[in-house]
Formats: C-alpha cells, structure tokens, sequence
C-alpha cells in the first residue's frame, strides 16, 4: 500500500506498521485480522477454481487508495473452460464517512455517531461472483466484510461483520441445492444451532428482486450488522464459512461443467442472468456503498456482473418446464435441509 497524499488521522499510518512487522498477531487490531483472511481466502478460491477450470487463470489487477489509504486485490478469470466469467475482489478501504452516509448509518444502526466533524472508517471484504459456461452449472455468489467506524485514535466506535453465500441455478437441481445448504448449515451449528435457520431465511429476503417477487436464486446464509456477540467469536464464524466455500461450490461445478446443453438452454442462462444484473444494481447495498464511496473503483464493484445477459420483454417459460420449476421454487422459497 502506498502512504496516503494527505490524510486528517494517521490510523492508516498506525496500521501500516504493523503491516510492515510480517505476521499479524493475534493481539492486532481486528480490522487487520479480517484483512488478513480475506486475502487468504481469496488465494485459496482462486487456485481451486482455476485446477476445475483446467484452462482458465486469474489475472490480478490492483489499486491502491492514496487519498486516505487502502488497496484493491481483484482477480477475474475469463473465458476459461468451465468458468466464462469468475471474479474474486478483496477491498481495503481507509476513509470518512460524507454527512449524508452518516445520516444513513444513524437511522440505520449507528444512533451515538456524531455528524458533525471527521468520521472515519474502514472497512475490508471478499467479494466473489462465478458465471460457469454450462447452464447447468449454478452461478455462485460469496461475500465476507468487517466495517468500522473509529475513533480518532483508532479504536472502534462502531464495528460489525456481514457475509454469507447464496447459489443461483439455471435449471434446478435439488441435490445440488441440499448439498449447499448442508455444507453451510454444518458450519453455522458448529457455533450457534439458530444461526442457520434465521441466516436462511434472511438470505431469501435480501436477495430478492422485490419488482418482479422472485429471489435471486435458492438462498444461503446471510448476516448483516453482526456485533452482538463478542467480536472474536464472530470472526471465527466468518472464517469457517469463508472456508467452506470450495466444498460448497466444486462438487456442484464438476458434476454439472460437462453436461449436455443447447441453444434454448443458453437463452434462459441469459434470461436468468439479466435478473441476476436486476438485483445487483438495483437492490444490493453493497453495490450502492460500493458506488458512493469517495475514490470507489467502479471496475471492481461490477465485477460481479456477468460477460453476457438477455433481456426479453414479457417472457414467461413453458407451464410444467424445467424453466417454470425453478420459477416456481424462485417465487415460493424452499427448506433446503432441516432446520
């Protein structure tokens, strides 16, 4: 990272230091732990995807924030065998929240935080989204990040995590659906059997493209402002779903990359990806925050739309298809496993 240009607080600074030690203990500051994570796991998913894909290899681009501090990691595969579009974006974000974000953050959550004066903030995350070439193959969507409004010496004013995974098929596959639900079920009742059921149900309700009252896809776990318990414990929460997403998505990728497809099947891919886009620019807040931050990457926040997509105007599948069964299960969201 490079030394900000000018900067009103030297927390930046601060953290670069212990940067520059090497390791991150355990006693550094949260936010340069979940840091460490996410690029951690942004390594691992590039190099599993990229041994499936056969063909296809991550190419990183980066940039850096100099006005406050900060840096961007952002790998895209394209055009690989399996994958056609897969891209992995880890953000490291030193800034101050503008008067209208911190009005925002007041009604939302952030009540003692004062509008007048310097508010800064961090905030870091993994981002994923993978579009296969088969539409068979399910495109998959992951994100984990950690935001802090701070003091100005740097101790948190106001912190939370967010995160979780979510499966959008083209044509369904109950299995395939089991099999995900499973995977991150098993890892939520590893810390709080509750957990699963509630971060279920808000994944159905936040990924849903309110205009048209269809989810996005079949669901995952989703969490959002997450402090109420102790930040250790939910940092260790976030670290084992981050790494349960190759066990997640592999499995589902190799069984469905080398089925057969046709034209018609393509063209609902494309269909299927036009509301994927909907909800993206629409309705995800990450996407709007992403977009009205100060010195935001634009290419790194639409990464995660697809190379391709189709629009056409009142399109309805066939009654009793396979394209009518998934909308059927997209408009009437499903128990996946157990609750």
């Amino acid at each position: 990272m490079v030394s900000p240009v000018s900067s009103k607080y030297s927390i930046y600074q601060t953290d670069s230091k212990i940067r520059a030690e090497g390791i991150i203990k355990e006693n550094a500051p949260m936010r340069l732990r979940m840091e460490a994570f996410v690029k951690d796991l942004q390594k691992k998913i590039c190099e599993g995807i990229e041994e499936v894909d056969g063909k296809g290899k991550f190419v990183c681009s980066t940039w850096e924030r100099p006005e406050f501090g900060g840096e961007g990691l952002t790998y895209v595969l394209s055009d690989g065998d399996v994958m056609e579009k897969a891209g992995v974006a880890v953000s490291v974000i030193y800034s101050e929240l503008t008067p209208e974000a911190v009005r925002q953050m007041r009604e939302d959550r952030g009540k003692d935080i004062d509008a007048e004066g310097v508010v800064p903030f961090f905030v870091t995350g993994i981002s994923l989204v993978m579009h296969a070439k088969n539409p068979n193959a399910p495109t998959v969507h992951l994100n984990y990040r950690y935001f802090e409004v701070m003091n100005s010496d740097g101790t948190p004013k106001l912190w939370w995590f967010g995160g979780g995974a979510d499966l959008t098929p083209v044509y369904l596959y109950e299995e395939d659906a089991i099999h995900f639900h499973k995977i991150y079920k098993e890892g939520c009742d590893l810390f709080d059997k509750s957990y699963y059921p509630k971060m279920k149900k808000a994944c159905d309700r936040y990924f849903l493209n309110i205009h048209r009252g269809e989810c996005r896809g079949i669901g995952g776990v989703f969490f959002d402002d997450f402090n109420s318990k102790p930040a250790e414990e939910i940092f260790s929460f976030a670290k084992e779903l981050g790494y349960r997403f190759l066990p997640s998505y592999v499995p589902i990728l190799k069984k469905r990359k080398d089925m057969p497809f046709d034209d018609e099947m393509v063209r609902w891919q494309q269909i299927r990806r036009g509301r994927y886009v909907e909800f993206n620019l629409l309705w995800d807040r990450g996407t709007k925050f992403g977009l009205s931050s100060p010195c935001s990457r634009v290419e790194s926040i639409l990464m995660t739309l697809p190379l391709t997509a189709r629009w056409e105007y009142m399109h309805e599948p066939e009654p009793e298809s396979k394209e009518a069964e998934l909308l059927k299960v997209l408009k009437n969201p499903r128990d996946w496993v157990p609750l």
